[in-house]
């Protein structure tokens, strides 16, 4: 295929999903969303959220060059607004720690130009020095930028004693087809400079193009996977089997081409690896020792593995469709991490694998509960299993919104990004709402799950579904509306720092009381969440907003404050 028909079609896939999306076909700013867009292919295999794609975007003046930024410990994504809280949680984490530093560019435009690589080199000069002495001035960059490299800053000094790996990955995203020879010559040099500073890191750099973009659209997530067994299943009544699987092919079934551990296939709420635990020390230990007289499997609970559908066609061996490895998660670790370090080892031992096709989806949660019941995990791993999480997954479906209780699971499935309601979004939109409390939504949207007096609040059997329907509605209502504003000056961070205030206004506007509760929520028609009161609801608190900050004040701060509410109450006094 031509150059010319790759850039045809990308811009038809892009103008598509801009469409489908978010925006009418008069308001298309193809420039804009080609940079989420390609971004999203580009990460594709770190298997990331919408909501998680749009949080790292760091464009607007002063942004060094860069379009997104993104900072990952051991594959998972560290929110900016929540460094503080992560460390805390991942004190836990002693050996093996891997930073992934991304940061992107995004270029609309038919070639690869010298100038974004001076930009990248420039920014990465400045910000990646952590001399005390030499720090650049903060007001040459933006917020979002600053924050992102002083949070890699304290990562890497927080996990320093445990010698972790850092990993600076550069993304330069055109339509280009290749770099010249001066841009080539200009990336090794951005190698070199860092490196020549940055202790223990690997640098990379990927210019992608019009072709490569097209390929990565093409790439499909992998749903029907196999494992080949050491002896023919047990089976019982049902589709339910129990094997033993060589650990070298279960290796092979849990990681990719490139030997990458597939994140997708555990289950997505509850994948949260504790690191270098007792436990997880004693499997690592048992694996080591290849010289010992007991099988791995008789020292191991072994894994279990939820599935649409499973098979053994061919005796040795499982054809399993969308696995979920929902318990084995520390033992899986250990075992990739073993066989990453020991490529070439012959293997005669065996792990225990349950394979389990659940006729209910109440039967799921009930494996899912069941089998983690002995492994200390993060409260909020848990709650998607919960029946009232099920409820509202059942209740938004006939209203053409999907309650993804399991991260990403409605994306793979080919939903729009706009009628995708992560359980994170809904909780910030229920604490704005029914609490009150927009400037909390804001400020730790991580932690909204895990404290149990809200959960309790939020999440109780005695609300009515009609509410969470309501607060979904207003919330992705909104997000749709942000996406189509074009205000200069109006950049993707500041409507991240209106968005869940324009949330509790519209609520305000509609129940007419400055406190909304549940019931007030429930009497509320989708249909009078209209254009001219999220417009409205706007107006106000971009405007509270503008005002603090030409008076001097970090936006991201006053966001995040009290202060930004008390400013909001005053208006609703007067207006409302």
């Amino acid at each position: 295929m031509s150059q010319n028909n790759n850039i045809t079609l990308l811009n038809q896939i892009i103008s598509q999903d801009l469409t489908s999306n978010y925006q009418d076909p008069s308001h298309e700013d193809r420039a804009e969303h080609f940079a989420t867009y390609t971004t999203s292919l580009v990460l594709k295999d770190y298997e990331l959220s919408h909501e998680e794609i749009e949080k790292g975007c760091c464009d607007g003046s002063r942004d060094g060059g860069i379009d997104f930024i993104y900072l990952l410990v051991n594959g998972r994504l560290i929110d900016r607004d929540e460094t503080e809280i992560y460390l805390n949680e991942e004190k836990k984490i002693r050996s093996n720690i891997v930073i992934d530093f991304i940061i992107i560019q995004n270029k609309n435009t038919n070639s690869f130009k010298e100038d974004a690589i001076l930009k990248l080199t420039k920014v990465s000069k400045d910000l990646l020095n952590w001399n005390e002495d030499e720090k650049t001035p903060i007001d040459r960059y933006n917020n979002a930028v600053i924050d992102q490299f002083k949070n890699l800053e304290k990562t890497f000094k927080a996990f320093l004693s445990y010698k972790p790996l850092l990993k600076i990955k550069y993304f330069y995203i055109t339509k280009g087809e290749q770099p010249s020879s001066n841009v080539l010559s200009l990336i090794d040099d951005l190698k070199k400079e860092i490196t020549s500073f940055m202790v223990n890191t690997f640098v990379e750099f990927h210019s992608i193009g019009c072709k490569e973009l097209m390929s990565l659209y093409y790439k499909k997530n992998n749903d029907n996977f196999s494992l080949k067994l050491t002896e023919n299943p047990l089976s019982s009544q049902g589709k339910v089997f129990i094997a033993l699987a060589n650990l070298k092919d279960y290796f092979t079934f849990i990681t990719d081409s490139e030997q990458k551990l597939i994140k997708h296939i555990f289950e997505s709420n509850v994948r949260d690896y504790q690191g270098s635990t007792n436990v997880n020390k004693n499997i690592s230990s048992t694996l080591e020792r290849t010289n010992g007289k007991e099988d791995f499997w008789w020292l191991n609970n072994g894994v279990t593995i939820l599935a649409n559908e499973a098979s053994a066609p061919g005796g040795k061996e499982l054809s399993i469709t969308n696995p979920e490895i929902v318990n084995g998660l520390q033992t899986t670790n250990e075992i990739y991490n073993y066989f990453k370090k020991n490529k070439t080892a012959d293997e005669g031992r065996n792990i225990l694998v349950r394979v389990i096709v659940p006729q209910e989806e109440e039967s799921r949660s009930k494996i899912i509960k069941a089998t983690n019941s002995q492994t200390i995990l993060p409260h909020a791993s848990l709650r998607a299993t919960d029946t009232i999480h099920r409820d509202i997954e059942e209740y938004l479906k006939p209203h053409n919104l999907f309650y993804d209780r399991r991260k990403n699971y409605h994306k793979l499935n080919g939903k729009k990004s706009a009628e995708i309601v992560s359980l994170p979004f809904l909780a910030q939109c229920l604490t704005s709402i029914t609490m009150q409390k927009p400037q909390y939504a804001r400020a730790k949207p991580s932690t909204l799950l895990i404290d149990d007096k809200s959960y309790e609040i939020l999440y109780s059997p005695k609300n009515d579904l009609m509410s969470y329907l309501v607060a979904a509605s207003i919330g992705k209502k909104t997000e749709v509306f942000l996406r189509n504003i074009k205000y200069e000056g109006l950049t993707t961070g500041i409507k991240g720092n209106v968005k869940f205030y324009i949330i509790y206004l519209i609520s305000v506007t509609l129940t007419k009381t400055d406190k909304p509760k549940f019931t007030d929520l429930r009497q509320i028609q989708i249909s009078d969440i209209s254009k001219e009161v999220i417009q409205s609801s706007f107006d106000t608190a971009y405007k509270v907003y503008e005002e603090n900050v030409n008076e001097g004040r970090n936006g991201d701060r006053f966001a995040k404050s009290n202060d930004f509410m008390a400013k909001l109450d005053e208006e609703i006094k007067k207006n409302y």
